[in-house]
């Protein structure tokens, strides 16, 4: 390829053509998980009548970035004891996750990073990973408390990852396909939130619990565990865990919007909803199903142990596999099911 004179090799073009879109996701992922920890704060403020952080800035504008200077400043203390190495690569390791799983999501029908045949099956494998940054921090920190912390997180985790599984296959058994855009593309008539209700709505609350979120913090719960497996950070590895933390709530509204709620496809297809871009509709409806996260957050207590336990093992895990069964019942009895087509 000539450019400007110059010969550019075809790899050396796909190459670039790649970083500039990661960069392009990527970016604009940061900025939004820092200005979440904002939302969260002003949506549970005015669910609770008061103002939240409205001081540093236009309309609090400026507080995350108030926020992270000061973490920025502050000194990494290394605990006595701890694995050193895996002290530090943990947080890392699960702020890493967060990103790299972003290579799959269709933001429209011709802009996705990565558009893979099993990326449902990639995003799951992903979102599996991220316990083994929790279970690293609570062992390599050498506390009672932060092992207690990991050991409760990586059992919920697994708990509702069985569910999760079930609900993923329900959708793949009507679309036929493990490809992102064509999970999409198969809910122009309808989207999968109607037919598949119950299944949403186990979804989301197995997203809760996977993102360790209220009513699921039981891995952080400060009246037993202090800060659970976080307990012996500080400074900029702390926040790293705060960060993916949130990085893991707008991943998984990403994957409710692409897999229930029709990705980048607009509400009706008729004007004036379809003037809007698709990549528009499908942050709104991310932040959506934020907005329902950080609304759960300020509403419900925390479960206990043993009631967390017992609704992935014994509420869910039956209910998602009957369901499961009856939706391919239901296909085949009506001539229904797609030709899988991995």
């Amino acid at each position: 390829m000539d450019f400007l004179g110059f010969q550019i090799n075809e790899s050396l073009v796909i190459l670039i053509n790649i970083l500039l879109k990661i960069f392009i996701v990527l970016i604009p992922l940061i900025l939004s998980v820092a200005y979440l920890t904002l939302a969260e704060r002003r949506v549970i403020g005015l669910i609770q009548l008061r103002k939240g952080p409205n001081v540093v800035g236009l309309m609090g504008l400026l507080q995350p970035i108030a926020d992270g200077l000061k973490v920025l400043l502050k000194e990494t203390i290394i605990p006595n004891g701890s694995s050193k190495f895996v002290f530090i690569i943990a947080p890392m390791l699960t702020f890493i996750l967060s990103m790299v799983a972003w290579a799959v999501i269709p933001f429209s029908e011709s802009f996705v990073i990565a558009n893979i045949n099993v990326g449902i099956l990639y995003l799951f494998a992903i979102s599996s990973l991220g316990v083994y940054g929790v279970i690293m921090a609570g062992w390599a920190s050498n506390s009672k408390y932060a092992f207690l912390g990991a050991l409760r997180s990586a059992a919920q985790m697994v708990s509702y990852e069985v569910s999760m599984g079930f609900v993923i296959v329900t959708v793949l058994l009507c679309v036929g396909s493990l490809n992102l855009g064509k999970i999409i593309e198969a809910q122009r008539e309808m989207w999968f939130v109607i037919p598949l209700f119950p299944m949403f709505v186990i979804f989301f609350i197995s997203t809760l619990a996977e993102t360790n979120r209220t009513p699921f913090d039981l891995p952080e719960g400060e009246a037993e565990l202090v800060a659970g497996y976080m307990v012996e950070y500080s400074s900029m590895s702390f926040a790293l865990f705060f960060l993916g933390e949130y990085a893991n709530m707008i991943l998984m509204s990403a994957m409710t919007s692409v897999l229930f709620l029709g990705g980048w496809l607009p509400l009706f297809d008729i004007a004036p909803f379809n003037y809007l871009p698709g990549p528009i509709w499908l942050i709104l409806k991310i932040c959506f199903c934020l907005f329902i996260f950080l609304w759960v957050r300020a509403t419900t207590p925390r479960y206990r142990y043993d009631q967390l336990m017992r609704l992935g093992w014994k509420v869910f895990l039956p209910f998602s596999l009957a369901w499961l069964v009856l939706t391919a019942g239901f296909l085949l009895f009506t001539d229904n099911l797609p030709n899988l087509n991995f």
